[in-house]
């Protein structure tokens, strides 16, 4: 089975209350991944951006950094994020992400279900 990029749902969306608006292309839904993941996104952040502070109870959050450069606000620790770059939220730890660069940030999302 395959998936053509035109045929994934995508939306503008504001993340947990951050600054401006997250453009999103859904890779799969929590049926495609029989509910393992809550979700599997290509997102967008746009200079100015963010997704707003908060934790992940029973699930676990990863961003893989595809390009750009982002701030990671890891439990109340600011860390760059570089193209390449993984992090990983779950076990009531919080988090939230920002493009305070002058280029989108682009990067893959992925929560998995405890």
């Amino acid at each position: 089975m395959y998936q053509r990029s035109e045929n994934c749902h995508r939306e503008d969306q504001n993340i947990r209350g951050g600054n401006g608006l997250t453009h999103i292309k859904v890779l799969a839904t929590p049926d495609q991944m029989y509910g393992k993941a809550r979700i599997f996104n290509h997102m967008t952040l746009d200079p100015g951006c963010s997704f707003g502070h908060h934790a992940h109870e029973h699930e676990t959050e990863f961003y893989y950094i595809l390009s750009g450069e982002a701030i990671l606000n890891d439990n109340g620790t600011e860390v760059v994020l570089h193209t390449g770059d993984v992090s990983e939220t779950g076990g009531g730890a919080s988090h939230s992400l920002e493009n305070r660069g002058d280029v989108p940030v682009e990067l893959i999302a992925l929560i998995i279900n405890e």
